[in-house]
């Protein structure tokens, strides 16, 4: 093997060390390499194997010389540089007899002529010439030899310490204790940061003991490090960076539709206009999916979501999107590329669904929010068996895609809102509550119809086309290439599931009906139930009551016959839907007032009071309850398992707008009706 400066052949006749023992080359055919070791035996081994080998060298040769690292030099002072370009002038002259850059028919001074002077001479020469011992020269010689350029630089200037300067190890380690504990706090300044570090030194050590570095010094030392800290920026920032993993982002990858969907509730930004005059902003859930980033489903809801608003998420997932009044034809599935065809034979209910898939998912990623960890929102996992993964704490790189599409949402889509708020308080315009002129269903069904025409059908940059990676998929796009590949086909729920998504009370029913909360629901239909087992024994034969905390108008009654739906006996003195919050806040009325907060007829008037006049008054907290008591109502108020009513004749005065039949649970279905 012939080594020069920056190159090595390998050629037949080398020794090399190999697997343990000495070989020499007899032969090369390509990419092979043909050995006879020192006993005879001979083999052939792939080039890149034996190169790779941890045991591999040429015998009789230096070591192989480095590169220089070009890029380091560039960072050095330019008096550091000239330093070793001058060194390597001498080096190269010791070596060749001429200087580096020497012009062509120069000839050699005489000390340094290489014919006759040998190198230990001219390495004398130089050193006597320098000023410097014949040690500095050879050790010269030798880095130059396997590093270049970079040998040659005064290393004492490019070591790590170099960040800290020479100031003392201990107040250093004093500056690092001190910036770690800015992280929980509130951002301040330099001066106090040196103010607590020279406190916490001479607590430490002693007044006078570590040498204290001036002013300028002092910020020259913090700034180096708490470089990437965001120490004396945004506090927000500064915690996320410090809550980072130590690791690589790994990221979340998905094979198939439903494989993984995360889900996650967030404060939107932007004020909605309540049913009392109010404004406050609304809380978003949505549930997206990684193989697609489609948008299962999004539910807005005055702040505060519930776990019940989360099960409610699930029910939206498992349904077909329906095609509402005053849509666009082109939103309709069938107008889409999305393969709907196949799923005609198993639900016809899909001919008449919007573009958006129907994704029944298999994990659902959620974070430790009450609202997800309840028994509630678990119960419906489990009875649609779907598995759920709880992100660790503090580790929102866990869920990052649900986390991304919020500030999409905000982006694409919130921004354009009147009412918008800005991310936080420092982006917030003047008088942002008073120009909020959306309701929460109104912004509820245009985000709906924006999902559809906005999102679904834009050019995702995380979506690609693995035939041509330079193409951007939308999430429809991408739903029916996956659906293509792995083959889908989602089972969507039936009318009466939801009901199977609510709470569950377990009750008796008595003579007078069933009693929860202080409140007494009774029809006709319980009649041959009254006083009787339920069969359940591990209830000790109570029967299994679910509610809709939005709606406590009414109840839902497990028999073996199917269910039964009880109203609320006093429903007709307040005739209108109310939340569990809302008759708490009247039983605490009722009791300000001197009334017994146990009697369901007197809590019913002042419920009728506060649901009709509230906001009228000037209790800002009762109108608050009073409108979120009808958004939320108006959003959950779950279909009764009975026959539809019949269709209110058509008013000939003015033209009605078309509706689209769709025979398949919309959890918005009741909002229309009361609204």
């Amino acid at each position: 093997m012939t080594a020069g400066r920056g190159a090595s052949v390998l050629r037949p006749g080398d020794w090399i060390t190999y697997d343990g023992d000495d070989h020499q080359v007899v032969g090369l055919a390509g990419t092979s390499v043909r050995l006879r070791s020192d006993s005879g035996a001979e083999s052939v081994v792939l080039a890149s194997h034996l190169m790779s080998s941890p045991d591999f060298s040429v015998t009789g040769t230096e070591p192989l010389p480095a590169l220089e690292p070009s890029g380091l030099l560039a960072t050095l002072p330019e008096a550091v540089q000239a330093a070793a370009r001058e060194w390597e002038r001498h080096i190269v002259e010791v070596d060749t007899g001429l200087p580096s850059g020497a012009a062509p028919g120069t000839p050699p001074r005489p000390e340094y002529d290489p014919q006759d002077r040998a190198l230990l001479e001219r390495a004398r020469a130089k050193a006597a010439e320098l000023g410097v011992s014949l040690r500095t020269v050879m050790g010269k010689r030798s880095r130059y030899a396997r590093q270049g350029l970079w040998g040659l630089v005064d290393q004492r200037l490019v070591r790590m310490s170099q960040v800290t300067g020479q100031a003392d190890a201990r107040l250093v380690a004093a500056i690092r204790e001190a910036l770690d504990a800015e992280t929980p706090t509130s951002t301040g300044t330099r001066s106090r940061l040196i103010r607590r570090v020279v406190k916490m030194v001479e607590v430490t050590h002693g007044e006078g003991v570590v040498p204290l570095p001036g002013k300028s010094t002092f910020y020259k030392l913090i700034d180096a490090l708490s470089t990437g800290r965001h120490t004396f920026d945004s506090a927000v920032t500064r915690r996320q960076t410090a809550n980072r993993p130590e690791g690589p982002f790994t990221p979340t990858f998905a094979d198939r539709p439903g494989e993984q969907v995360q889900i996650d509730s967030t404060p939107l930004d932007v004020m909605v206009v309540l049913d009392s005059g109010l404004s406050a902003r609304a809380d978003l859930t949505i549930a997206i999916d990684v193989a697609t980033r489609t948008i299962c489903a999004a539910v807005l809801r005055p702040v505060g979501t519930k776990a019940v608003d989360a099960s409610l998420l699930l029910a939206k997932m498992l349904v077909p999107e329906p095609m509402r009044p005053g849509w666009s034809a082109a939103l309709r599935m069938a107008a889409s590329r999305i393969p709907h065809r196949r799923l005609l034979d198993v639900d016809a209910r899909m001919e008449q669904a919007a573009a958006k898939p129907v994704i029944v998912p298999d994990t659902v990623v959620i974070d430790g929010g009450k609202v997800f960890i309840s028994d509630t929102f678990i119960r419906a996992c489990d009875r649609l068996g779907v598995s759920v993964q709880r992100s660790r704490p503090r580790t929102p790189t866990d869920k990052a895609i649900v986390e991304a599409t919020f500030s999409a949402i905000n982006t694409l889509f919130v921004q354009h809102l009147p009412g918008y708020t800005g991310a936080n308080v420092s982006r917030r315009g003047e008088r942002v509550e008073e120009q909020a002129v959306w309701t929460i269903p109104e912004l509820q069904d245009l985000l709906d119809e924006w999902l559809l025409a906005g999102w679904q059908v834009r050019p995702h940059d995380a979506l690609r086309d693995p035939f041509r990676p330079k193409r951007a998929m939308s999430p429809n796009d991408k739903y029916t290439s996956l659906v293509a590949a792995c083959g889908y086909l989602p089972l969507v729920l039936r009318g009466e599931d939801y009901l199977e998504l609510l709470p569950v009370a377990w009750r008796a029913i008595n003579d007078y009906g069933i009693r929860i909360n202080y409140r007494t629901y009774d029809c006709a239909e319980l009649g041959p139930h009254r006083r009787q087992h339920s069969g359940n024994v591990a209830k000790r034969g109570l029967w299994e009551v679910h509610y809709d905390p939005y709606d406590l108008s009414q109840v839902f009654v497990r028999t073996q016959q199917g269910w039964i739906t009880a109203p609320w006996v006093h429903l007709p003195l307040v005739n209108a839907p109310f939340a569990d919050f809302t008759w708490q806040h009247a039983r605490r009325l009722a009791a300000e007032a001197g009334l017994d907060s146990a009697n369901e007829a007197a809590v019913a008037r002042v419920l009728d009071v506060l649901l009709t006049r509230a906001e009228h008054g000037p209790d800002t907290r009762t109108a608050k309850v009073a409108a979120r008591t009808r958004v939320g109502a108006a959003s959950h108020r779950p279909p009764a398992p009975r026959a539809a009513p019949e269709p209110a004749p058509p008013d000939h005065d003015s033209e009605p707008a078309e509706v689209i039949p769709f025979g398949v649970f919309d959890a918005h279905a009741e909002a229309e009706r009361w609204l």
